[in-house]
Protein backbone atom coordinates (compact mmCIF):
# COMPACT_ATOMS: atom_id res chain seq x y z
CA UNK A 1 0.00 0.00 0.00
CA UNK A 2 1.29 3.33 -1.05
CA UNK A 3 0.39 6.84 0.56
CA UNK A 4 -0.50 9.67 -2.15
CA UNK A 5 -0.97 12.94 -1.61
CA UNK A 6 -3.55 14.55 -3.98
CA UNK A 7 -4.75 17.67 -5.52
CA UNK A 8 -7.97 17.81 -6.64
CA UNK A 9 -8.68 21.24 -7.87
CA UNK A 10 -12.50 22.60 -8.97
CA UNK A 11 -14.71 25.70 -8.94
CA UNK A 12 -17.60 26.63 -6.71
CA UNK A 13 -19.61 28.24 -8.97
CA UNK A 14 -21.44 30.80 -6.76
CA UNK A 15 -18.93 31.59 -4.30
CA UNK A 16 -18.62 29.37 -0.82
CA UNK A 17 -19.47 30.84 2.60
CA UNK A 18 -16.97 30.60 5.39
CA UNK A 19 -19.86 27.90 7.04
CA UNK A 20 -19.85 25.59 4.15
CA UNK A 21 -15.92 25.81 3.94
CA UNK A 22 -15.75 25.04 7.43
CA UNK A 23 -18.13 21.89 6.79
CA UNK A 24 -16.13 21.09 4.10
CA UNK A 25 -12.77 20.83 6.17
CA UNK A 26 -14.22 19.02 9.24
CA UNK A 27 -15.20 16.30 6.80
CA UNK A 28 -12.36 16.12 5.11
CA UNK A 29 -10.00 16.42 8.14
CA UNK A 30 -8.94 12.85 8.77
CA UNK A 31 -7.14 13.35 5.05
CA UNK A 32 -5.27 16.17 6.31
CA UNK A 33 -2.26 15.86 4.06
CA UNK A 34 -0.28 17.64 7.15
CA UNK A 35 -0.32 13.87 8.49
CA UNK A 36 2.26 12.77 6.16
CA UNK A 37 6.22 13.84 5.73
CA UNK A 38 5.64 15.61 2.74
CA UNK A 39 2.61 17.49 3.68
CA UNK A 40 4.00 18.58 7.11
CA UNK A 41 7.23 19.81 5.03
CA UNK A 42 5.59 21.68 2.29
CA UNK A 43 3.36 22.89 4.65
CA UNK A 44 0.33 21.77 2.56
CA UNK A 45 -3.04 22.81 3.14
CA UNK A 46 -6.21 21.12 2.93
CA UNK A 47 -8.31 23.56 1.13
CA UNK A 48 -7.08 26.28 -0.43
CA UNK A 49 -9.48 28.94 -2.06
CA UNK A 50 -8.19 31.20 -4.65
CA UNK A 51 -9.45 34.46 -6.78
CA UNK A 52 -12.55 33.58 -8.72
CA UNK A 53 -13.75 31.15 -6.01
CA UNK A 54 -11.43 28.22 -7.66
CA UNK A 55 -10.42 25.96 -5.18
CA UNK A 56 -7.55 23.07 -4.26
CA UNK A 57 -8.01 20.03 -1.88
CA UNK A 58 -4.93 18.54 -0.76
CA UNK A 59 -5.88 14.95 0.42
CA UNK A 60 -3.75 12.06 1.78
CA UNK A 61 -4.97 8.82 0.26
CA UNK A 62 -3.63 5.28 0.86
CA UNK A 63 -4.04 2.79 -2.49
CA UNK A 64 -2.50 0.32 -4.15
CA UNK A 65 -1.97 2.11 -7.32
CA UNK A 66 -1.56 5.80 -9.11
CA UNK A 67 -5.35 5.61 -10.92
CA UNK A 68 -6.74 3.76 -7.64
CA UNK A 69 -5.63 7.10 -5.29
CA UNK A 70 -6.83 9.55 -8.04
CA UNK A 71 -10.19 7.62 -8.08
CA UNK A 72 -10.39 7.75 -4.08
CA UNK A 73 -9.64 11.43 -3.73
CA UNK A 74 -12.33 12.69 -6.36
CA UNK A 75 -14.80 10.33 -4.48
CA UNK A 76 -13.69 11.81 -1.08
CA UNK A 77 -13.90 15.52 -2.01
CA UNK A 78 -17.20 14.98 -3.97
CA UNK A 79 -18.90 13.24 -1.19
CA UNK A 80 -17.70 16.10 0.92
CA UNK A 81 -18.44 18.76 -1.43
CA UNK A 82 -22.35 17.13 -1.40
CA UNK A 83 -22.69 16.75 1.98
CA UNK A 84 -21.68 20.79 2.66
CA UNK A 85 -24.34 21.64 0.26
CA UNK A 86 -22.55 21.53 -3.12
CA UNK A 87 -24.07 19.80 -6.13
CA UNK A 88 -22.05 18.72 -9.13
CA UNK A 89 -22.93 21.86 -11.12
CA UNK A 90 -21.94 23.87 -7.62
CA UNK A 91 -18.45 22.77 -7.62
CA UNK A 92 -17.16 20.86 -10.67
CA UNK A 93 -14.12 19.27 -10.25
CA UNK A 94 -10.88 19.66 -12.75
CA UNK A 95 -8.11 17.05 -13.50
CA UNK A 96 -6.78 15.45 -10.54
CA UNK A 97 -2.87 15.27 -9.93
CA UNK A 98 -0.13 13.35 -7.60
CA UNK A 99 1.20 15.81 -5.03
CA UNK A 100 3.54 13.55 -3.73
CA UNK A 101 3.77 9.68 -3.04
CA UNK A 102 5.36 8.13 0.29
CA UNK A 103 6.03 4.42 -0.59
CA UNK A 104 6.86 1.96 2.32
CA UNK A 105 9.38 -0.79 1.20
Amino acid sequence: MTTYVITVPGTFVHGVTDASRTAMERRLRPRDPKNTDLGESEELNLLTVGEGSTFSVRIEVEADSRAGAEAEAVRLVSSALRDSGFSQDDAPLGPVAVTGIDREF
